[in-house]
C-alpha cells in the first residue's frame, strides 16, 4: 500500500477511508494536516474515519520525510465527538461487536497518539468534545482560541468520559476532572489553558498564521515546534465566573467519595454562595444517568494511578459493558431522548442513585463474560508518553 506521504490527498482519502473526504490529508513539505471533514456533523468521528486516522498516524511515524502532524477540523467545529448515534444504531440493527470495534480501533488510535515518537499539533478552533479530545489532547501540542468550546458530556447520554479521559481528567488540579467529567461542564480557550488541557492560547485571527508557520517547520524537535507556537500565544485571563475561580468550592465538593455525597456537598453550598456554577453543577448531576455518573466517578478515580494504556484498556472494558446493556440501558435511552427523538427527557434504569450499587458498579471494570470478547490489547512502544501538566 502507498504511503501518505505520496501522492496527492484525493490519493491518500481512498487508500485510508471508505467514505471519500472524511478525513482529507494536505502535504507541505515535512509537515502533514489532517483535517476532519463532515462539517454538516461537526466532524463527529464516524467508524471510517477513526480507521483512517489511525493508519495515517501508524505510517507517518515510520515515514522518515513526515516530521510533524496537525490535526484540524473543517468548518465551525474540531470535533464534537465520536459518532455514538451510528454505534446506536448499528447495535440496534445488528450486535454489541460493531460498537465494540469502533471503540477499540478509536481507543488504539488514543495510545497511538498519546504515546507518538512525533510532535502534534492540534489547533482546537470551535467544539472540542467527547472523541474530539481522544484525537487532540492526548497529542503534545494542543492550541486553544477565542471561540473553543470544551466539554466532556457522556453523563448526559448514558455513557461515561472514555478515550482516555480517566487518564488526564485525573491529572487536572485539584478534583477539577471530577467537576468537568461528571457535570459535562463546558470550558473556553483559556479556561483549557489555565487547567491544562491546553498548552498554548492563540487569538483566532492569528491561527491561519499559525499554521502557515507550522508548515514550513522541518524539525520533530519539540521545544522548535514549542518556539513557532509561542510567537503567536498569548495568556488569556479567564472570566470572573469561571470555574477556575471556584477551586476551593470545586476541591471540597467534588473530593468527596461517593457521587450523592457530591450532590449533597453542592446542595450545602448553594445558599451561602450566591453561584451560578454551584446550582448549574447539581442541574446537570440531577439530570445526568445515575449508573454513568457512579461509573464515571469511580473511573477516574482509578485513572489517578494508571498510566494511559491501562485507562484505555479498563475503559474499553466498561465500553463493551455498555455496548452489551449488561447491567443498564441508559445508554440507548439517552441516545433515543437526545440524539434520535430529541425530547431530551430520557428515562434512566435504574432511575435513582441510590439504586445503583457498589457491586454494579465494579461490574463495568470486569473482563466481559463472552468468548468471542477480548481485552484490549495494546502494541508495545517507545516511553513518549507525555503528562498533562497543570499551568496553575
Amino acid at each position: 500500500m502507498a504511503s501518505p506521504a505520496t501522492g496527492d490527498s484525493d490519493q491518500v482519502i481512498s487508500l485510508y477511508s471508505s467514505v471519500p473526504g472524511q478525513v482529507l490529508v494536505e502535504a507541505n513539505g515535512s509537515t502533514r494536516t489532517l483535517v476532519l471533514n463532515r462539517p454538516k456533523q461537526l466532524n463527529a468521528l464516524s467508524s471510517a474515519m477513526v480507521t483512517g486516522l489511525l493508519k495515517c498516524f501508524t505510517s507517518y511515524e515510520e515515514e522518515n520525510t513526515v516530521k510533524l502532524l496537525i490535526v484540524k477540523g473543517k468548518g465551525r467545529a474540531f470535533c464534537a465527538g465520536g459518532d455514538v448515534a451510528e454505534v446506536a444504531q448499528s447495535i440496534n440493527n445488528d450486535t454489541w461487536k460493531y460498537g465494540a470495534d469502533f471503540f477499540h480501533t478509536e481507543f488504539l488510535l488514543n495510545y497511538i497518539i498519546a504515546t507518538y515518537s512525533k510532535p502534534q499539533v492540534s489547533l482546537l478552533t470551535g467544539i472540542v468534545m467527547g472523541g474530539g479530545a481522544g484525537v487532540s489532547i492526548h497529542g503534545r501540542f494542543r492550541v486553544a482560541t477565542g471561540n473553543t468550546v470544551f466539554a466532556m458530556p457522556e453523563t448526559a447520554l448514558g455513557l461515561f468520559p472514555d478515550i482516555g479521559a480517566s487518564y488526564f481528567l485525573s491529572r487536572l488540579p485539584g478534583f477539577y476532572g471530577e467537576y468537568v467529567g461528571l457535570t459535562g461542564a463546558r470550558l473556553d480557550g483559556a479556561e483549557m489553558l489555565a487547567c491544562g488541557l491546553a498548552t498554548h492560547f492563540v487569538p483566532l485571527n492569528r491561527m491561519p498564521l499559525l499554521e502557515e508557520s507550522l508548515k514550513k517547520v522541518d524539525t520533530s524537535d519539540p521545544f522548535a515546534i514549542c518556539g513557532i507556537i509561542d510567537q503567536f500565544s498569548q495568556q488569556p485571563s479567564v472570566k470572573g465566573s469561571s470555574a477556575m475561580n471556584r477551586m476551593e468550592i470545586i476541591n471540597r465538593c467534588f473530593s468527596k467519595r461517593t457521587v450523592e455525597e457530591i450532590i449533597s456537598a453542592l446542595e450545602q453550598e448553594a445558599p451561602s454562595v450566591a453561584d451560578k456554577l454551584v446550582t448549574a453543577a447539581i442541574q446537570s448531576l440531577r439530570k445526568a444517568s445515575p449508573t454513568s455518573l457512579k461509573i464515571s466517578l469511580a473511573s477516574i478515580r482509578e485513572g489517578r494511578l494508571q498510566t494511559v494504556g491501562e485507562c484505555l484498556r479498563r475503559e474499553y472494558r466498561m465500553v463493551c459493558h455498555v455496548m452489551r446493556g449488561d447491567f443498564s440501558r441508559d445508554f440507548f435511552e439517552g441516545c433515543r431522548a437526545i440524539l434520535v427523538d430529541k425530547d431530551r427527557n430520557p428515562k434512566w434504569m435504574p432511575p435513582t442513585l441510590d439504586q445503583v450499587h457498589d457491586g454494579v458498579v465494579a461490574k463495568y471494570f470486569s473482563k466481559v463474560d463472552d468468548p468471542q470478547w477480548e481485552d484490549l490489547n495494546l502494541p508495545t512502544r517507545s516511553s513518549h508518553g507525555r503528562r498533562i501538566v497543570p499551568k496553575l
